[in-house]
């Protein structure tokens, strides 16, 4: 029983207890509240007194000293007991939900900080995200001061590294898009995809998101490797609606140059099978609006002669269809399905192009070094090696290499392998094409920083001519407000310094903080 006369009493009382290892506080707390109430007529004082001892007196402490342990255990009712129990001393809740969002901080960038995270980042960050909803909901009843403190602490995390997690969603999204991925079923895709968007929602950095989307977009649809086409529709649209018309403009572009290649290519069949001309090989071309897909740098190689004529039929039918408008031959991301016959059977190989003219070259010889098929086919020797390696050492070796090893090598030969085995009819070899190289990455990165230098420059110069004389600092002021990506004021700086170069803007003559736009 509690002595309501003694303060000094009920202090040493309190502090003898809470410094009790493995004493439950809060069932303290409504013991001697109980015991107030059988021994007492009245509560309202003493339920007061109780409440300053217990609680406000040590609120601090017991934060520090317990509130990890009981979010790192997902101790649900404990937590839901804590929070009933703050909330009746004054300052209780604001104290909780500061110790809420350190936590959230500290625990998030513990994930995101980590490069070695890297490979599991988006996974965690959802199961942490879904973690932290459920504890809102059950604990806190979802209280908006906990909700706002959710959303403010979890941008403020996620977005400690630069560009990085923007970049992992979006290839954690390509993941769940491509074919052969049996881990989800439609609604459970769909389900998956709205979490991300959550996510997406706190990143700052969503042109670099676009970028590496786009990029593994263009690929799952000119390979054959989306999963669902429902499911990348349903995606763009949630997009669309989070981010505007503006933001999915050329993603859109991409699924309507698929559908119009589709019609394009009935009208070029029903042309060809009325024609003199005999396909031996049934060919697909996707026509693709330039503006809309990602930059693909031109690569000429050795193609076999029947791909060269119906290249032509092909070319000459589109232009006399589509005067005025120019094709761009894009090798790289071409695809095949070879025939081929091995002692064991038959079998059908999808392979890339450039993995089609190197095995269709031992059609003519039984085997060929390295330097023969470079010269015979004209692949780069970077992505030579890389596709010779995917033949000759991945796990359906159609080829093998003298000497064995792993790495392809100059001095290499290689020799068509007749003994091939595979329990499958059809085989896909040609999952090199949607591997990211180095480079792919860097070129990617480089091609949204100048993107951005571009929308800073166009910020810049539509402030200026809006305003036409403007200080330093309200210009930047201005940009922030305008631009919808994280930018140094070093780099706004050093924008404002090209476009004075470029006679975009001048500074004054007597102030250099005050910029003049130049008509």
């Amino acid at each position: 029983m509690l002595i309501v006369g003694s303060g000094k009493s009920q202090t040493e009382y309190s502090t003898t207890w809470i410094s009790r290892p493995g004493l439950s506080y809060t069932k303290l707390f409504k013991l001697e509240v109980d015991d107030v109430c059988l021994w007492l007529g009245y509560r309202l004082p003493l339920v007061a007194s109780v409440e300053r001892q217990l609680l406000s007196s040590h609120l601090s402490l017991i934060l520090e000293k317990g509130f990890d342990d009981l979010m790192d255990s997902h101790r649900l009712p404990d937590l839901m007991l804590l929070y009933q129990l703050v909330s009746r001393v004054k300052g209780g809740v604001e104290k909780l939900c500061g110790a809420w969002s350190d936590y959230i901080k500290k625990c998030g960038s513990a994930i995101v900080v980590n490069p070695e995270k890297d490979k599991t980042m988006v996974q965690e960050l959802l199961d942490f995200k879904d973690k932290l909803d459920e504890v809102t909901v059950q604990a806190f009843q979802s209280s908006e001061k906990f909700v706002n403190s959710l959303k403010e602490s979890f941008e403020s995390f996620v977005n400690r590294r630069l560009n990085k997690p923007a970049e992992l969603l979006a290839k954690y999204v390509d993941g769940k898009m491509r074919a052969g991925n049996k881990e989800e079923s439609d609604e459970d895709l769909e389900r998956l995809l709205d979490r991300v968007l959550i996510i997406f929602r706190f990143i700052n950095g969503k042109d670099v998101f676009e970028a590496f989307y786009k990029r593994d977009l263009a690929k799952r649809l000119l390979v054959g490797k989306s999963a669902s086409v429902d499911a990348e529709r349903s995606f763009l649209s949630k997009l669309k609606q989070e981010c505007g018309a503006a933001f999915t403009s050329k993603l859109e572009g991409m699924f309507k140059d698929m559908e119009l290649s589709k019609d394009v290519m009935v009208n070029f069949r029903q042309l060809v099978s009325h024609s003199a001309e005999s396909m031996h090989i049934d060919m697909s071309v996707s026509i693709l609006t330039m503006g809309y897909w990602p930059t693909y740098t031109p690569v000429e190689v050795h193609l076999p002669s029947e791909m060269i004529r119906l290249r032509e039929i092909f070319q000459s039918f589109y232009l006399s269809k589509y005067s005025g408008r120019k094709l761009q031959w894009q090798t790289t991301l071409g695809h095949c399905v070879v025939k081929a016959s091995f002692s064991g059977g038959n079998k059908e190989l999808q392979v890339s192009l450039f993995q089609t003219l190197v095995l269709l070259l031992f059609n003519g010889g039984p085997e060929y070094s390295l330097e023969d098929i470079q010269v015979a086919t004209g692949i780069d020797e970077r992505d030579l090696c890389r596709t010779l390696q995917s033949l000759a050492c991945g796990k359906a070796r159609v080829l093998t290499k003298n000497p064995k090893g792993k790495e392809v090598e100059k001095g290499d030969s290689f020799a068509f392998n007749d003994d091939f085995r595979h329990k499958l009819f059809r085989i896909k070899i040609n999952q090199i094409q949607m591997k990211e190289t180095p480079e792919e990455n860097t070129n990617t990165t480089e091609k949204v920083f100048q993107d951005r230098q571009y929308q800073i420059d166009a910020a810049i110069v539509r402030i200026m001519k809006t305003r036409r004389n403007l200080s330093h600092n309200l210009l930047i002021t201005e940009c922030y407000n305008q631009l919808k990506f994280p930018v140094k004021p070093t780099d706004l700086k050093k924008r404002m310094e090209s476009l004075i170069d470029r006679d975009y803007m001048e500074r004054d003559k007597d102030d250099s903080q005050l910029y003049h736009y130049v008509a």
